[in-house]
């Protein structure tokens, strides 16, 4: 990695992030006692809820002013509108508070405690040994936002044309025609307008911008992240943006953050593989879509295919089951899908992103313009599954070391082994089937393990085995899951070696102890 950047060991590693959306957590807490709370007023209880086993930081999203010309473009919106009923039937207009990515000022909105509430909030995090991560929108701001009267030179500019043809694309604005904010391949957002990434006082102030926030909290995860690579900004806006810089957008922004705050955390949200770019830029940690995609569509080919690239690159991407884009995970997975996708999640290298509400199996996905979010009963399985497996895994430490992705074979006429994922850690191995019909094969352990006799515990189901120096063989069901302790069976005194007498999940046979 360029130099200039710094060390990444001098900075934050993130293990697993706990998404929070913070105006409707806050709704919910305040409904349950009775009055209005800010950040300021949230009871320890619900701190000490955050603080799951393993969770290192605490995303607080969508903490920024809302602009009141984005509420009330919101209100007005059909889709918006739709989205709203189906999530919260009993909305009122009151509810519709405004996009969190259509921001106004980074400043924390009063309604949930300005900069005062969110400083009692950081400090009641870090007595539970938990990091704070902010939200950081690099490309828009809303249209109110006091830069366009101020500072027009900072935005993507059209002309008379422009908006005579695509009034839905640009804005008259007393700084002149601007653009609507946008990804290429979707209609623009008319919440929000473009930010210039080739603008140099841009560039300025969205370093002040940063080491500001930087005062407040621990990191940023930046909405949006790869429509601010220079390639990309050309492609959406060739022609219309200031002339190319001599660095790259986040190159000069992150080097530039960290030399006055060396250790802040840039985590970001990308998509259509070019997660690899923003890496090399300077962004920390990059979202893992592909991943995602592959888990909610039973393509075990696909993950393995996908999980196969450099381990330093795995251990930079957030892998996440639902977050406030995408659907709750238990409405886009079957249940048996999903428990096998949670032991994938936990147990990969990368960042973990796990969402307020995914451990109680919550369904419906809030909308980011609301305030309020439904009132869901909590599914007691899934609670169940979830909190155990937290435990288990921190407990265990599992994701120490060196990881390594396994091979697993079959035989000519038995290839189900094509849906076995395996891979190992320093003293745990992981075997997966993730496919809806029985699969079986042998995972090769590697020179290491597979000359010595050792103890399998599965942690999972608190069973024991031994296996005689030899590759593993497992026999899983639809979506099953082993994460076995790895041991020298010299460790285990009561040990038994042997072949079982009909066929089980393991080339050995349980200790009887």
């Amino acid at each position: 990695m360029n130099a200039r950047l710094g060390s990444r060991e001098s900075r934050k590693r993130l293990a697993t992030v706990y998404e929070v959306f913070t105006w409707p957590w806050l709704a919910a807490l305040s409904a349950e006692q009775g009055r209005h709370l800010t950040l300021a007023d949230v009871p320890d209880r619900a701190w000490n809820e955050l603080a799951r086993p393993g969770v290192d930081a605490v995303w607080l999203m969508g903490v920024w002013e809302r602009s009141p010309d984005g509420r009330r473009i919101a209100r007005a919106d059909p889709e918006v509108d739709a989205a709203v009923a189906a999530a919260l039937p009993d909305a009122t207009l009151d509810d519709v508070v405004g996009s969190a990515y259509c921001v106004r000022r980074y400043e924390v909105d009063p309604h949930l405690g300005g900069r005062a509430g969110l400083a009692v909030a950081r400090e009641a995090l870090a007595r539970r040994g938990l990091l704070l991560l902010l939200d950081f929108v690099p490309n828009h701001v809303a249209p109110d936002h006091p830069w366009l009267a101020e500072h027009p030179e900072y935005f993507v500019h059209g002309t008379e044309d422009d908006l005579a043809a695509h009034p839905d694309a640009w804005l008259r604005t007393p700084g002149g025609i601007v653009a609507h904010g946008r990804d290429p391949f979707f209609p623009p957002w008319r919440d929000v307008v473009q930010l210039d990434p080739m603008s140099e006082p841009l560039r300025d102030a969205a370093v002040a911008t940063l080491v500001d926030i930087a005062d407040q909290c621990d990191g940023v995860r930046c909405d949006m992240a790869n429509l601010l690579l220079d390639e990309v900004a050309e492609r959406t806006w060739a022609g219309r943006m200031q002339p190319a810089r001599p660095e790259p957008y986040w190159r000069e922004v992150t080097h530039r953050v960290r030399a006055q705050r060396p250790g802040f955390v840039f985590l970001a949200e990308a998509y259509w593989g070019l997660e690899g770019a923003l890496l090399e830029q300077g962004v920390d940690s990059c979202y893992d879509k592909p991943l995602y995609d592959r888990l909610v569509h039973a393509d075990p080919q696909g993950v393995r295919a996908h999980v196969h690239a450099d381990p330093a690159m795995q251990g930079r991407l957030v892998r996440f089951l639902e977050n406030h884009d995408e659907p709750r995970a238990a409405a886009a997975f079957p249940v048996d899908r999903l428990r096998a996708a949670a032991v994938a999640l936990l147990t990969l290298p990368g960042v973990i992103l796990l969402h307020d509400g995914q451990f109680e199996g919550r369904r419906v996905r809030v909308p980011v313009q609301l305030g309020r979010a439904p009132v869901e009963a909590a599914d007691a399985d899934a609670s169940a599954f979830w909190t155990r497996l937290l435990a288990v895994v921190a407990r265990e430490q599992v994701r120490s070391g060196d990881w390594q992705l396994l091979d697993v074979h079959g035989w000519p006429d038995n290839q189900s082994c094509e849906s076995i994922l395996a891979w190992r850690w320093r003293n745990h191995l992981v075997a997966i089937n993730y496919s809806g019909s029985r699969a079986d094969g042998l995972v090769q352990l590697g020179d290491e393990w597979s000359a010595r006799r050792l103890m399998l515990h599965d942690v999972l189901h608190d069973v024991t085995y031994s296996l005689d120096g030899h590759d593993l063989y497992v026999d899983l069901p639809p979506y099953g899951a082993h994460l076995f302790r790895v041991e020298p069976q010299s460790v285990r005194s009561s040990a038994r070696a042997g072949a079982p007498s009909e066929p089980t999940s393991f080339s050995g046979r349980q200790s009887s102890s």
